[in-house]
């Protein structure tokens, strides 16, 4: 009878995919390295094919490797659609529901929410509009929109706007995989000064980042701004310089295919969270409330 996988190697495979390192990945588990090391071991010898690559650095994905991942992570949004369909209420809610992102969200959260709404609520027709934070702001007032989803973290909501936060992000810093700071025993924004910075203009986040740093009484080394998040992450890939992003937007390779790897710094540096906003003035409507129903299990998974 083939050995089984257990969701303990799934776990150990998806945090080793994720950081490139067996090591820090033992540490993030709060496992033995040894322990670790032997159970993706046995997953390779029951899958049949070599998952990882060794090499000096650590290890990285072979192609089957690459292809067993994304496999993977296809099982986990099945659960998680499992789990919404155990919790479906047997009447449909219908209607025209109105929601506001910005850049940000629509980039990294839109696409799943709205996968999720379409096989939830088929009878429900959502409209999505993306727009500046500012104008999301004005449009719920105005009742153009029923309900926004914005990073609340970077700056004050309008006094007469409502808010829940549904998800928080931790920030990290990003840097390529052989860097030095990797291997620190501890990282301060003083560390982070001394190197060339690449720094997202997107979303009022320069405005956090101007915040907590000033907090600390540092400023980063600014190398190059840009709006644009892949050029920050192919520049880190490159060694172009470091980042501090949260995890939200992260992933592990650049679009080029070079890998980006990710620590804590030592020092406690704001989540970015993401809310739920409505006008304060007004109670939400059936369908509004249903939709913040759902982002609450977002919330509950986060925690």
């Amino acid at each position: 009878m083939p050995r089984q996988i257990t969701m303990r190697q799934i776990e150990y495979f998806l945090s080793v995919a994720d950081s490139g390192q067996i090591s820090r990945s033992a540490n993030l588990c709060s496992v033995s390295q040894s322990s670790m090391t032997i159970a993706l071991q046995n997953l390779e010898d029951t899958v049949g094919v070599a998952l990882l690559a060794r090499h000096a650095k650590g290890v990285r994905l072979t192609e089957a490797g690459v292809r067993f991942l994304r496999h993977v992570q296809q099982a986990r949004q099945s659960v998680d659609q499992a789990v919404l369909a155990a919790q479906e209420e047997p009447g449909q809610i219908a209607g025209v529901v109105r929601i506001g992102v910005t850049e940000t969200i629509s980039a990294y959260l839109l696409p799943s929410m709205m996968a999720t709404l379409t096989r939830r609520f088929r009878n429900l027709q959502v409209e999505v509009v993306e727009r500046e934070r500012e104008v999301i702001e004005q449009q719920l007032l105005d009742g153009g929109l029923d309900v926004a989803i914005l990073l609340v973290s970077n700056t004050a909501l309008h006094d007469d706007l409502k808010c829940e936060v549904i998800l928080r992000s931790p920030r990290r810093l990003w840097t390529p995989p052989d860097h030095p700071l990797l291997d620190a025993q501890r990282v301060t924004l003083e560390d982070v000064a001394r190197e060339n910075y690449l720094l997202l203009d997107m979303d009022e986040h320069v405005r956090t980042v101007a915040r907590y740093w000033g907090k600390f009484g540092v400023e980063p080394r600014v190398r190059m701004q840009s709006k644009s998040i892949e050029a920050v992450r192919s520049l880190v890939a490159f060694g172009e310089g470091v980042t501090i992003l949260s995890d939200l937007v992260y992933r592990p390779w650049s679009l080029e295919g070079n890998r980006i790897s990710k620590r804590d710094l030592s020092v406690a540096v704001p989540t970015m969270d993401v809310g739920a906003v409505w006008p304060r003035s007004a109670a939400p409507g059936r369908q509004v409330r249903t939709l913040l129903d759902l982002f609450r299990t977002w919330k509950r998974a986060d925690a």
